[in-house]
């Protein structure tokens, strides 16, 4: 996604959350949701964008939300790729179907010695070749990311608010209940997108464009 952002005029920031990617040494059982709001509040801190877009993917969308509600003078835009959008005292875990949220504690016992959560499968039209460089990447996440509420205290309704669905279903679907929440509220930017639950990894060009309308209003090139 970088240089197809950059093509557009963008800087795109891509940092990992404790316990996660090159940081996923520091990964424990007291890694939580503040944890990863914390992680991206220094981040904005240290980086000083100017007019920051600050998009969440999946479970991003619980940290987006927590960040902007801190900082919501510090954002020019919320956007939710996919993801989770909580309300006060809601866990990710409590956005879950009763069969999802059994299968992911019973994975987190079996396969993650009680207190790391498997990542789950990727979506079937993601290529071999994406499949080999991302599978070797993705790592088992602490599991009270997922279990601890989440606190508001509303400031982030302030913010010009993206919902972007990707409507090729996933298993579960779980993110359809935000689609519909974005549709139905106020103060919401809705948005439809021809890809599953990885646009960065199986449609980068298209989200590139999506990404590039939401934040500049201007509306989509979708060619000749």
């Amino acid at each position: 996604m970088r240089p197809l952002l950059r093509e557009h005029g963008h800087e795109l920031l891509t940092p990992s959350y404790t316990g996660l990617g090159e940081r996923s040494h520091l990964a424990g059982k007291d890694v939580d949701l503040e944890a990863h709001i914390a992680d991206l509040l220094a981040v904005i801190r240290y980086e000083d964008p100017k007019d920051p877009v600050l998009i969440g993917h999946s479970y991003g969308g619980m940290v987006a939300t927590g960040v902007a509600d801190r900082v919501p003078d510090c954002l020019s835009r919320l956007v939710y790729l996919d993801a989770f959008v909580p309300r006060d005292g809601q866990s990710l875990l409590d956005l879950l179907g009763a069969e999802d949220r059994a299968r992911m504690l019973d994975a987190a016992r079996v396969e993650g010695g009680g207190w790391r959560i498997p990542p789950n499968p990727m979506p079937q039209d993601t290529s071999e070749a994406d499949l080999a460089w991302a599978t070797p990447r993705r790592v088992m996440q602490p599991l009270e990311t997922f279990r601890q509420p989440i606190r508001l205290t509303g400031a982030v309704e302030r913010l010009p608010r993206t919902y972007v669905y990707c409507t090729r279903p996933g298993p579960g679907d779980v993110f359809r209940q935000f689609a519909q929440r974005a549709r139905s509220e106020r103060g919401w930017q809705y948005v439809e997108i021809d890809a599953s639950h990885n646009p960065h990894i199986t449609a980068p060009a298209l989200l590139a464009a999506v990404l590039e309308s939401v934040t500049t209003g201007r509306p989509m090139d979708n060619g000749p």
